[in-house]
């Protein structure tokens, strides 16, 4: 037996767990007609294959038909539901994971315009800043209806096979009775803190009579919403004692903060820059203060974090969540003495800020998440050991080198810099991105011991590549900042990457002409506004970087803001001449009908990257397949058979920017899905 406290087992009432980590809920928006389907079961699995002792699915499935989904949640409002579970908790079982569900009605947190067109229900008027929509205040019979919606939804998981479910509060319904911010009903289920809990205490009963005591009953809520006039700390001590002494549940989930502003759920969920396991000590005190099983989740990334909050006797169970996105066998690899080779998570949040806003949850350097079906986690080993040489060592190269490595094939990486990581080291230069250099040095290590060879400063030429004998080479050279987008003034701006790089000073009166929407924008953005400068950030779109998403725009604007910022949606930027000592910059309108000037010391452009791709085009003739991919073969996992010229010696591919300016996790899809059947 293992002494270490993450592998100790832990009794849950008459369920035992086979470790202290635990998957909390989170939806990363795989359901098809909002059943949990071969995709969605297929992820859930992994994470059960890996180790884990309890995957939670579903952040927050819709109990209710007035609480429809703004992303892609489960509907278990519905009766066709319960044979989909039945198969995920069946294959999560077999595996010997323990699973659970997590119930909701959102009640303000949605908008009416989704689903059936329902009015939004909330136990008072106050829209909710994030989805925008005015409720209307609860009656007694909605009361009661969704009630019985909660017990209806607990019955069918337990049909479906759940070990449990976990009602979702904070934020939620439950939690918008609970908080006087929200709570202005009369009578019983408004006023004092013992009528604003009781409708949470009213579900917990409904459920219990449907489902017994076999079943495991938790809730996620707040014990102190961070917010003037809302729960407090001390309100939050009292909610949790009365939560335990009801004899309804059997865990306490513990959040701090509030989720109805960006702001606010970037503080609850925290990203790359911010702090790591910020609540994890108020998780502690109010384990203390309870002496009851308490779980917690915001952003432990690392089993270091999580050992620590075992033994500590901070909780009782750890959430890692994103960190098993990014690596779903963290839990086997530490039973293998293997911690080196877990892939960390970096905090991008790629995966939580895609959900919302509107797509399916990935994550930005493990491209086998949410596609279990058909990129594996693991790779497999070639038939036959090919000579595979890279160009680049950006994120697409270095995942080609290290999928090639483990497939045993003989790998060689030839780089221009002295340093691997393209793009990636240049973003991991500001404090605020500094995580993301993980993704770099994970990959390095992983070719180190699959002994991949790398040629750094070395500017590989044609002949350089033809000398290697290689059967493929592939081209992941990136791309070089693109900034001839004027109509005449090109000469007199420069890049957002010169700015970050340091290669160029920062001026003192600064537009920053922002046409990508990306992340290079804002960090030049705050580089030169914290040396002081005035700076103007403009986009022709009507939301500045959108790209970035919403949870990554909360740390910037809290910081540029401050800094006394401009920004500017709805302009573009035409042209640029000099005039003594200044720039003026002509500035139209896609809308037209407007062109104004504006005088700076500086203009920088933000407008994505042109590839570089010469020794592509160079290569391109000697190659077998003369550089083409036949997609039917890439989409359907077989390996490229393309051969449009016999004289060729080599198959020849080129990935991530090299192609197109795209993200971090397109360059890294591309080199996964290429590299995997060679």
């Amino acid at each position: 037996m293992s002494n270490d406290p993450l592998l100790q087992p832990y009794k849950l009432k008459h369920l035992t767990l086979r470790n202290r980590i635990i998957v909390t809920s989170h939806e990363p928006a795989y359901p098809e007609d909002g059943m949990p389907k071969e995709r969605y079961r297929a992820y859930t699995v992994e994470r059960a294959k890996g180790g884990v002792a309890l995957t939670m699915t579903a952040g927050s499935a819709a109990v209710s038909k007035d609480s429809p989904p703004v992303f892609n949640n489960l509907l278990v409002y519905k009766d066709e539901i319960v044979p989909w579970i039945r198969q995920m908790t069946d294959a999560v079982h077999e595996e010997g994971a323990a699973i659970m569900i997590q119930l909701t009605h959102l009640g303000r947190r949605t908008r009416w315009d989704k689903g059936d067109w329902l009015p939004v229900v909330a136990p008072s008027h106050h829209r909710e800043a994030s989805h925008r929509a005015f409720p209307k205040k609860i009656e007694d019979w909605d009361i009661e209806r969704i009630i019985k919606d909660f017990a209806d939804a607990a019955e069918r998981m337990k049909a479906g096979g759940m070990d449990g479910v976990e009602l979702e509060a904070y934020g939620h319904l439950i939690d918008q009775f609970n908080s006087p911010l929200t709570n202005e009903l009369d009578g019983p289920y408004g006023g004092s803190l013992e009528n604003r809990m009781r409708f949470c205490l009213d579900v917990f009963k409904a459920i219990r009579e449907r489902v017994g005591d076999d079943f495991i009953l938790g809730v996620r809520y707040t014990a102190d919403e961070r917010l003037p006039g809302g729960t407090d700390k001390e309100v939050g001590v009292e909610i949790s004692k009365r939560l335990r002494d009801s004899g309804l549940i059997d865990y306490l989930n513990v959040i701090r903060g509030h989720i109805d502003t960006d702001p606010g759920l970037t503080d609850v969920i925290p990203i790359q820059g911010m702090a790591n396991s910020p609540h994890l000590d108020f998780a502690g005190e109010i384990r203390a203060a309870t002496n009851f099983p308490t779980f917690h989740a915001a952003k432990i990334p690392d089993v270091a974090t999580a050992r620590h909050a075992i033994a500590a006797g901070k909780v009782d169970m750890v959430g890692m969540t994103r960190a098993h996105m990014t690596d779903p066998h963290i839990i086997r690899k530490i039973m293998e003495k293997r911690e080196d080779d877990i892939r960390p998570c970096v905090g991008a949040n790629y995966c939580l800020d895609r959900i919302y806003q509107g797509g399916a949850a990935y994550c930005i350097h493990n491209a086998a998440t949410g596609r279990e079906l058909t990129m594996p986690h693991r790779i497999s080993k070639a038939d036959v050991r090919k000579k595979v040489v890279i160009v680049g060592a950006g994120p697409a190269g270095l995942e080609a080198a290290r999928v090639a490595g483990e497939r045993g094939h003989d790998v060689t990486v030839f780089e221009a810099a002295s340093n691997p990581g393209g793009q990636v080291r240049l973003t991991a230069q500001s404090e605020r991105r500094r995580e993301m250099i993980s993704i770099i040095d994970w990959r390095m290590a992983q070719c180190e011991k699959l002994g991949v060879k790398f040629e750094f400063n070395t500017w590989a030429e044609a002949e350089t590549i033809e000398a290697e004998n290689a059967d493929v080479v592939i081209i992941a050279t990136g791309g070089l900042p693109h900034t001839d987008v004027l109509s005449r003034g090109n000469e007199l701006v420069v890049s957002s990457w010169d700015i970050i790089s340091g290669d160029v000073k920062p001026g003192t009166n600064v537009l920053v002409f922002d046409d990508a929407g990306d992340h290079a924008g804002l960090q030049a953005a705050e580089f030169i506004a914290k040396s002081g400068a005035k700076v103007e950030i403009m986009t022709p779109d009507r939301s500045f970087a959108p790209e970035v998403m919403a949870m990554n725009l909360v740390p910037y604007m809290r910081s540029l803001q401050k800094l006394d910022t401009t920004f500017t949606v709805t302009y573009r930027l035409e042209s640029v001449e000099k005039r003594g000592n200044q720039l003026v910059a002509t500035v139209g309108s896609d809308y037209g009908g407007v062109s104004k000037e504006q005088v700076f010391d500086q203009i920088v452009v933000n407008h994505g990257t042109i590839p570089l791709d010469e020794i592509y085009f160079e290569l391109k003739p000697r190659s077998s397949n003369l550089g083409a991919v036949s997609y039917d073969q890439l989409l359907e996992g077989h390996p490229q058979a393309v051969n449009r010229n016999n004289e060729g010696k080599f198959q020849l591919y080129r990935i991530g920017d090299a192609v197109s300016a795209r993200n971090t996790h397109a360059a890294i899809y591309d080199a996964l899905r290429l590299v995997k059947d060679i």
